[in-house]
C-alpha cells in the first residue's frame, strides 16, 4: 500500500474557523448548515482552545485554498417557474429553471464533466434543447401501447413534465435523474 502524506495540518483552530466563515461572509449558521454540523458545534469550536482534529482540518485547509468552492456549489435564487434538478445518484450536476410561457431556459452546472451535464457541452440551451432533453428523460411519444402506460403512470396525455414527476425520469441502469420544484 502506498504510504500518501498530504500538506493538510494535523489539527486547526477556533481562530481559523472563526476567520475561514469571516472570509467566507457566512453567518455560524450559514457556515454550518454548508459544512454539515450544527450552529452549537461551531459556536464551540470558535471559543475552543484546544486542538481540533478530524474531517472538518481537510474541509477548512480546501476553503483557505479555494474559497470560490463555497460560491461554486451555491444554488442561484429561483427566478422562473419550475426547477429541475438533474442528478447523478445524489450529486446535482445541472439546475435547469425553465418558464414554459415565454419559453425562458436558464442552466447552472455544478460539474465539469460534460457527460454528467444535463446539455452536455451547451451552457445556454434553447427551448428546444430543454424540450429534447426532457423528452429523453421519460418515454417516447411513438413507444407501443403509450395510453396503458400513461394509465398506469395516472397521467392523463403525453406530458413529460406530468412523466417525470412520476418517475423522476429515471431510465433502466441509469442512475441520473430529475427532481421537480415548482
Amino acid at each position: 500500500m502506498k504510504n500518501n502524506r498530504y500538506v493538510i495540518p494535523d489539527h486547526t483552530t477556533g481562530v481559523r474557523i472563526k476567520g475561514i466563515r469571516k472570509k467566507l461572509n457566512m453567518t455560524q449558521k450559514e457556515f454550518a448548515e454548508f459544512i454539515g454540523v450544527s450552529k452549537p458545534t461551531i459556536e464551540r469550536w470558535e471559543t475552543q482552545e484546544d486542538g481540533i482534529t478530524g474531517p472538518v482540518v481537510t474541509l477548512l485547509e480546501i476553503l483557505r485554498r479555494n474559497t470560490k468552492w463555497v460560491e461554486q456549489l451555491s444554488i442561484p435564487e429561483r427566478k422562473l417557474k419550475l426547477r429541475l434538478f438533474y442528478m447523478y445518484e445524489d450529486m446535482v450536476c445541472t439546475i435547469i429553471d425553465i418558464d414554459e410561457v415565454s419559453r425562458e431556459v436558464r442552466i447552472q452546472n455544478y460539474t465539469d464533466n460534460v457527460q454528467y451535464r444535463a446539455f452536455g457541452i451547451i451552457t445556454e440551451p434553447t427551448f428546444e434543447d430543454y424540450e429534447e432533453f426532457i423528452e429523453s428523460r421519460c418515454m417516447p411519444r411513438t413507444r407501443d401501447k403509450l395510453k396503458l402506460e400513461l394509465n398506469r403512470l395516472g397521467v392523463p396525455f403525453y406530458d413529460p413534465i406530468l412523466i417525470i414527476e412520476k418517475t423522476e425520469g429515471r431510465m433502466a441502469d441509469d442512475r441520473f435523474w430529475i427532481r421537480l420544484e415548482r
